[in-house]
């Protein structure tokens, strides 16, 4: 087996294969040897060599072999999955995939709000049925939109409404920051209540914390508008689902676009399913054949900063340089998760 200075594990994701993001990574590391692993134990010996490893996730029994790592790049942008502290105790950086799922899902987003506006849902119902028979659509052009999260999902989501002639409002947990939407407000309950009062869109692109967990619920959906619309990218538990189903039975909102649930999968027969007014897809927000191209410029560029000693590596989740300092740590994971909130 050969040594490797960047390994590419076996585990794939979004029926995307390993070995096209490993020929990525060469792509772009003309000097460096990356080896994709087909098994478990070229995983091991592999590993046992390298400075860098990729991949889904990383077990404690890889690790306990892996004894010249420095960098796990986690192939995925939630790392809650990973031994972070056994990661970090033996020194290793972790890295993630934020961001570069951004621009299929701010898309995904925009597709959905335009079907609703265009209510081309009940276009594909009628040719399905063979019926010719026409139906009223409205228009998109002024109507408010609301952002919640101005990460890089909302951020993508408000420039592709740039041109649109709609108006937008972006909710995140520091308003002082501001963003790329007309308007900036805080998460605050009365803040919250207020957009969605003059909302026609809502878009939901924030991570599920403790602050986002449940945000909309009950009192958020009585607070739409009739003719609004819920669109969910973020995660499914941002939503109280048993109240967007009674709401969406009720009409008491116009529809929902769900590309994330509570429970998921969504279980056969759950309500949901049989509703009209609720588009759902599962969780494909983010799904590209860009993926690997995207991850391989956010690895590259760190393998290259690692080589040179540098301190500018990208997507860090855990420094094992802080990890020891466990009130600088809770402080640096509250900024952290406050951020992607942002």
């Amino acid at each position: 087996m050969s040594h490797a200075d960047v390994v590419v594990l076996r585990e794939g994701t979004e029926g995307l294969s390993m070995e096209s993001y490993a020929a990525a990574l060469r792509e772009r590391l003309p000097d460096h040897t990356v080896e994709c692993a087909r098994t478990p134990r070229e995983e091991r010996e592999l590993a046992s060599t390298a400075r860098v490893v990729t991949g889904v996730g990383i077990d404690e029994d890889l690790l306990a072999v892996a004894t010249r790592l420095e960098l796990f790049a986690c192939a995925f942008a939630g790392t809650e999955h990973l031994p972070t502290a056994e990661l970090a105790d033996r020194g290793i950086t972790v890295t993630n995939a934020g961001g570069i799922h951004a621009p299929g899902i701010a898309e995904q987003a925009i597709g959905n709000v335009l079907a609703f506006a265009r209510r081309l849902h009940e276009g594909w119902r009628r040719k399905q049925r063979g019926e010719w028979r026409h139906f009223q659509s409205t228009e998109f052009k002024g109507s408010t939109v609301t952002i919640v999260g101005l990460g890089s999902i909302g951020t993508a989501v408000a420039k592709r409404l740039e041109g649109f002639d709609v108006e937008t409002i972006g909710v995140r947990y520091t308003p002082l920051k501001g963003g790329p939407t007309d308007e900036v407000v805080g998460l605050e309950e009365r803040e919250l209540h207020d957009a969605f009062a003059r909302s026609e869109y809502v878009v939901l692109a924030c991570p599920l914390t403790d602050e986002t967990r449940g945000l909309v619920g009950e009192a958020e959906l009585a607070t739409l508008p009739p003719e609004a619309v819920l669109v969910n990218v973020a995660r499914g538990g941002v939503v109280d689902t048993d109240a967007l189903v009674d709401a969406l039975q009720r009409n008491a909102i116009r529809g929902a676009a769900l590309d994330v649930t509570d429970p998921e999968p969504l279980p056969p027969g759950h309500p949901l399913w049989d509703l009209e007014n609720c588009l759902i897809t599962p969780h494909t927000g983010g799904h590209t054949p860009k993926h690997w191209d995207r991850l391989a410029d956010v690895v590259a560029h760190n393998v290259e900063v690692l080589e040179e000693d540098g301190d500018d590596l990208e997507n860090v989740v855990v420094d094992p340089d802080q990890w020891s300092r466990p009130d600088r740590l809770l402080e640096e994971i509250a900024v952290e998760r406050r951020n992607h909130l942002d």
